[in-house]
């Protein structure tokens, strides 16, 4: 973890991708955006790494959701893929960023009770609930880094920088 720098935190749908931010200080979780979700022409990954490296963010924590026994799913494993491919392009632009995995079970279940309990319709929902999702995601995060006093969740590898040099 790295004091003093934003986080964002991302969760990654089939469809969408909410986006939370905090403070440099890492107190407060607040919505940033929802990109539309593009596993074949990554604009979703290009916005998200341009906005890390404009706001000097120091971690991201990538959702993961699990079934309710902690099983990996289809949406783990899609989740993973992503948090892989954002480390990635991270690493391509020389971007050191500790990118992490999150257990994140019931967020989006949680972000559409919220949601009804604060009186916004159905139909708005589908409009922000990964942003609240997210929020949710990135909070639990930074509770956890209190606790840990220390990065929470698991790491993502960092690829290995490839040499250009021939042998």
């Amino acid at each position: 973890m790295t004091d003093r720098l934003p986080r964002l935190g991302i969760d990654v749908g089939q469809v969408r991708v909410g986006v939370a931010f905090s403070d440099p200080d890492g107190l407060l979780a607040s919505p940033w955006k929802t990109l539309k979700r593009d596993p074949k022409k990554n604009s979703d990954l290009r916005v998200l790494v341009r906005f890390i490296v404009e706001n000097n963010v120091g971690t991201v924590y990538v959702g993961l959701p699990r079934s309710l026994r902690g099983n990996h799913t289809e949406s783990t494993l899609m989740a993973e893929s992503f948090a892989i491919a954002l480390a990635q392009d991270l690493a391509s632009e020389r971007v050191v960023v500790d990118v992490r995995l999150i257990d994140e079970r019931l967020t989006t279940v949680s972000a559409h009770r919220d949601l009804h309990a604060a009186g916004v319709e159905g139909r708005s929902h589908r409009k922000i609930v990964d942003q609240v999702a997210a929020v949710a995601i990135l909070q639990q995060a930074l509770e956890m880094e209190k606790t840990l006093r220390g990065p929470a969740g698991s790491a993502v590898d960092r690829p290995a920088r490839q040499s250009t040099e021939e042998h």
